[in-house]
């Protein structure tokens, strides 16, 4: 019997329903919140933040919902190519048994008697007697073969129907989700529009930024913490293989392959790096900046670059998507782990493209700068483990 190999749990497709519906629960609450807002307050950097939270989590959803219609379509492969073995097999089947049918035709059960009773002994007789049974058995088994083999086409032709009628109705959800991103990139862009020469509001901005530096360290942290917990159970784990005692390991709830071997230097890549902008100008430095029209002072921990043109931002290096996530002020941040324990950190963005646990290469596509007070600005960051490079010794000369 032929089946597929991309069966799943029913539990496991309860749980992504589930995760779908909880998704889509934050993204109207949020859609409630903002609509019960006055026309004033909705004219502020905290409607703003609620914009962006939403295109996250419409983000995050389209991201699954891009998933779910992969695992369609290698169910729909699988299944496509199960029923052409399936079907060569009933061709096959066909043909063996129209030989016995034939041959039955034209030689009969009586000649089957005369072959026992010409037998020059006993012996011969004993062995054309067993090999007609095994004939007749065989005859018997392919008969059972061929029927069950039809039906578990038809059984298999009504599962391909059912599984293409799912991913039409997944890509139809995909691309209203999408329509949905980007109604509320337009209207946040409006609600942009009227308060960019906003001072106070534009502070608030900044002071969101500070605070997200903080958050950013902390998810830098975490995954650092997390390489370092695999590793050591990678060690762990070869020792007791070499004859260690009862070593157990420690578990997490974080399941991204973080194997990062089979990507080039990333040190290497100093002074060489490539831009995450086609065009673009840095416009905050790494380290303190001062705002002259508000008169403050900021710590950068990567740098500004406001792009212009293509939007694009990609993938500095090879390496695996580690982390997507939403931080106030930043909105929108995707981390890339390197080989080496390297990271670099983009945020502000709008359409996410990638997953986590995506493996990427050097200028493959993670998203589109977003939109902010100050226009379409990029934040980029580049960490060594724990801590965090100047991108400007990093970046090749333009």
């Amino acid at each position: 019997m032929l089946s597929s190999c991309y069966c799943f749990p029913q539990d496991d497709i309860a749980k992504r329903k589930t995760e779908l519906q909880n998704i889509r629960e934050e993204i109207l609450n949020l859609e409630n919140e903002i609509n019960q807002q006055t026309k004033e307050e909705k004219r502020s950097y905290a409607v703003i933040e609620k914009y962006n939270k939403q295109s996250f989590l419409l983000n995050k959803l389209i991201s699954k919902l891009r998933r779910e219609e992969k695992i369609k379509q290698n169910e729909i492969a699988e299944n496509e190519q199960s029923i052409i073995e399936l079907e060569e097999q009933i061709k096959l089947l066909q043909k063996n048994y129209s030989k016995y049918v034939v041959a039955a035709y034209k030689y009969g059960s009586t000649n089957e008697l005369v072959a026992i009773f010409d037998s020059e002994s006993l012996q011969q007789a004993m062995i054309r007697l067993k090999y007609l049974k095994s004939f007749s058995e065989k005859r018997e088994k392919d008969l059972r073969r061929f029927e069950e083999s039809k039906e578990e086409l038809v059984a298999l032709k009504k599962k391909l129907e059912r599984e293409r009628r799912e991913k039409e109705l997944l890509t139809v959800e995909k691309e209203k989700e999408e329509a949905g991103l980007e109604k509320k990139l337009s209207e946040k862009q409006k609600v942009l529009g009227t308060i960019k020469s906003n001072k106070a509001e534009l502070k608030k901005e900044l002071d969101a930024k500070k605070n997200a530096e903080v958050q950013i360290q902390n998810l830098i942290a975490k995954l650092v913490e997390e390489a370092e917990r695999k590793r050591k159970e990678e060690e762990l784990a070869r020792i007791k293989k070499t004859g260690g005692a009862n070593i157990k390991s420690e578990t997490s709830g974080y399941d991204i392959d973080l194997n990062t071997s089979g990507f080039e230097s990333f040190s290497n890549l100093r002074g060489k790096l490539n831009w995450p902008v086609s065009r673009g100008k840095i416009i905050r430095k790494f380290g303190e900046n001062r705002n002259s029209k508000l008169k403050t002072v900021t710590l950068n921990y990567g740098v500004d670059i406001k792009a212009s043109g293509d939007l694009s931002v990609k993938s500095v290096a090879g390496g695996v998507i580690s982390a997507i996530d939403y931080v106030t002020g930043y909105g929108s941040v995707i981390i890339v782990t390197h080989n080496e324990d390297y990271r670099t950190v983009y945020s502000h963005l709008s359409e996410i493209y990638v997953g986590e646990g995506d493996r990427v290469k050097a200028g493959s596509l993670l998203a589109k700068v977003g939109e902010s007070l100050e226009g379409y600005i990029l934040h980029f960051e580049i960490w060594d483990s724990r801590v965090n490079q100047n991108p400007e010794l990093w970046f090749a000369k333009r």
